[in-house]
């Protein structure tokens, strides 16, 4: 995740474990490096949806983002591998515990304040 001019984010609607998350899909490369960078705020039930081309065991850090996120990196099926807190302005590497397709990042505790976590599924991904 490392340049401004990631291009347009469509919008898409997952539940994650029920519970509606607005998301922007992140699906290029560019998109990708860009996430959610210089961003100052995130509404309470926003993220970003990051698609990747291929299953991996992908990480996240947070160089140049501004706000604390959580991240769930989510299989081929839907189902979370496993969620991680993540600080602003870090280049701590947060990585997948399994072969990811998907990431969700969004507000630092969102998945927490949920009760949501490893094992749990989502709902209106789109297709790679």
């Amino acid at each position: 995740m490392a340049r401004p001019g990631g291009g347009a984010h469509a919008d898409a609607r997952a539940k994650v474990g029920g519970h509606p998350l607005k998301v922007e899909v992140a699906q290029t490369e560019a998109q990708r490096e860009q996430g959610l960078m210089f961003r100052k705020s995130l509404g309470r039930d926003d993220g970003m949806l990051f698609v990747f081309d291929d299953p991996g065991y992908y990480a996240m850090w947070m160089k140049n983002t501004l706000i604390p996120l959580s991240v769930a990196f989510v299989d081929a099926n839907g189902v979370i591998l496993n969620v991680a807190d993540m600080e602003p302005q870090t280049l701590d590497s947060h990585p997948a515990q399994g072969p990811a397709v998907y990431a969700i990042e969004t507000n630092k505790g969102w998945f927490a304040q949920r009760k949501l976590g490893a094992g749990d599924k989502v709902a209106g991904l789109p297709k790679r």
